[in-house]
């Protein structure tokens, strides 16, 4: 009767037992890290976070339960294919962001890859945890299941704090997939050490050395994978390339023409870029007297600025930029500071780092004018600085007689993202009107003027390599192909910008 007895005591756990629970938190770890250098690849290179993050975490979380699944029918040799499966992960997760970033230019299904890959590590992990606990049969088994599952879930914790905080500022996406990969293979190698009943696994202990060579070699040669990537999806020659703790950098040199990209979205041509940054600058200043206090919300190449400075009254301009490493680098650096003719180091200029949306709800000052110049609505977090509640907050900064100005993507490309700029900003208060001009890199590009009151028709300014006054009076026209339409309104619950302006360039861009 006592075998049968519920209070039968079982072997406590031992110290190899410790190893696999300390195991157990690492490759919880390298779990959550492979998943969100997936999905923060996916958002990087196929737009819209919200999508790529909620299809890829699906994915990932369905193939886990298949793993979990089919750990049923492991009827022996647990603990070989627990080791094999981390080396399994090890190569797989280890080199998924290298080969995502690799091959992304040079196929044309990106997405079976990227989904391909998502399923492999998320079934092989979910074999982990149930092949650690069968490992752990013969000791307590209650201690053992929650033990397992406190390490595995402290160490969900700690990847998703690691990640974003010192993972993605300091290593990049590809140096961090193979850190882990190591991780993995690392485990492998200390199970296969750590517990007597492994002497047997030679042919897998030389297996996990190879590999975690491997993986070392690719960790310290992640700069000139990431470059080999880049080189071919820009097919132009990069002369920078640095991921800050927001977005990836790069600039691109083919003889006179300097162009920059911000996660792969081509920001301005230094062959083009003053028609851009004088149609957004000087049909707003034009119309106001004497501006004297100048807000920019984005533009941290600082070119905008260079234009608002042509302005004598100008007394003081206030940039506010997210990424402190892109208005250092167009301070620091000499060609780009002569590209924007030092105007971000001029005394007149205050640079604030921060977040647009929350520096706006806290800001007190008026401004004469405000150069609205943020990047397209790509994503969520960036669709936030064109709704309606952000509107709001920008309007009260307005002093009597300002005006400001939008950068509103292209009306001929996403007609229906354009004009739904303009009804939000109406549905804020504003009194707005469109004009358009043409960039050679973009194409057809718009902007938005706003105001508190009646927009003057006439506007004075100095004459650019672009726009004149008889330039400026024309572009205010727009043919049926870009004329307005009727479109909702972009609030902070609905985003329908984001929707609106990623399926109009999908289909432009195939």
């Amino acid at each position: 009767m006592a075998d049968s007895d519920p209070a039968t005591p079982r072997a406590k756990l031992t110290a190899p037992a410790g190893a696999l629970l300390v195991s157990a938190f690492v490759v919880a770890t390298c779990g959550l890290i492979y998943e969100l250098l997936a999905s923060t690849i996916a958002s990087y290179l196929l737009g819209d976070s919200v999508t790529q993050f909620s299809t890829v975490i699906g994915s990932y979380l369905f193939a886990m339960g298949i793993g979990s699944w089919c750990s049923r029918y492991v009827k022996h040799g647990e603990l070989r294919l627990f080791v094999r499966v981390e080396l399994l992960i090890a190569i797989i997760g280890g080199c998924s962001a290298a080969a995502l970033f690799l091959l992304f230019p040079l196929i044309d299904h990106f997405r079976i890859t990227l989904y391909g890959i998502v399923l492999a590590i998320g079934f092989l992990v979910g074999l982990e945890i149930p092949l650690l606990i069968r490992i752990l049969k013969d000791f307590d088994f209650r201690e053992v299941v929650s033990s397992v599952l406190t390490f595995d879930y402290v160490g969900a914790l700690f990847a998703s704090l690691l990640f974003p905080l010192v993972l993605m500022p300091h290593l990049g996406m590809i140096r961090t997939g193979f850190l882990f990969g190591f991780a993995n293979a690392a485990v492998a190698l200390a199970v296969l050490f750590a517990l007597p009943r492994a002497s047997g696994l030679r042919g897998e202990k030389v297996a996990a050395v190879v590999i975690l060579a491997a993986l070392a070699a690719g960790f310290f040669a992640s700069d000139r994978l990431q470059r080999m990537g880049e080189v071919a999806g820009y097919g132009e020659p990069i002369i920078y390339a640095k991921s800050s703790r927001f977005q990836r950098i790069v600039l691109t040199r083919r003889d006179d023409d300097l162009r920059l990209y911000l996660n792969g979205n081509l920001q301005f041509s230094s062959r083009d870029e003053y028609r851009y940054h004088e149609a957004l600058v000087h049909p707003a200043l034009g119309r106001v007297s004497n501006p004297r206090n100048v807000l920019i919300l984005g533009g941290g190449d600082g070119l905008a600025a260079r234009e608002v400075f042509r302005y004598p009254s100008v007394e003081k301009v206030t940039l506010v930029d997210l990424d402190g490493a892109m208005t250092g680098l167009f301070r620091d650096t000499g060609t780009l500071a002569r590209m924007n003719q030092g105007s971000l180091s001029d005394p007149r200029m205050t640079v604030i780092n921060d977040d647009g949306f929350r520096w706006v709800r806290e800001a007190t000052d008026r401004y004469d004018a405000i150069i609205v110049d943020f990047p397209d609505p790509v994503d969520y977090s960036v669709g936030k600085l064109y709704t309606e509640s952000f509107y709001n907050q920008v309007r009260r900064l307005l002093a009597p007689g300002a005006m400001m100005v939008v950068q509103s993507t292209s009306p001929l490309i996403a007609p229906n993202a354009y004009w739904t700029v303009a009804t939000t900003l109406e549905a804020a208060g504003f009194v707005t009107r469109g004009y358009h001009a043409y960039v050679p890199s973009f194409g057809e590009w718009g902007f938005l003027l706003a105001a508190n009151s009646p927009i003057p028709i006439e506007a004075r300014f100095p004459t650019g390599r672009f726009l004149t006054p008889a330039v400026e009076r024309q572009l205010y026209q727009f043919p049926p192909d870009m004329a307005r339409r009727p479109t909702q309104v972009n609030r902070l619950d609905n985003q329908v910008l984001v929707r609106e302006f990623d399926s109009a360039w999908s289909r432009y861009e195939g």
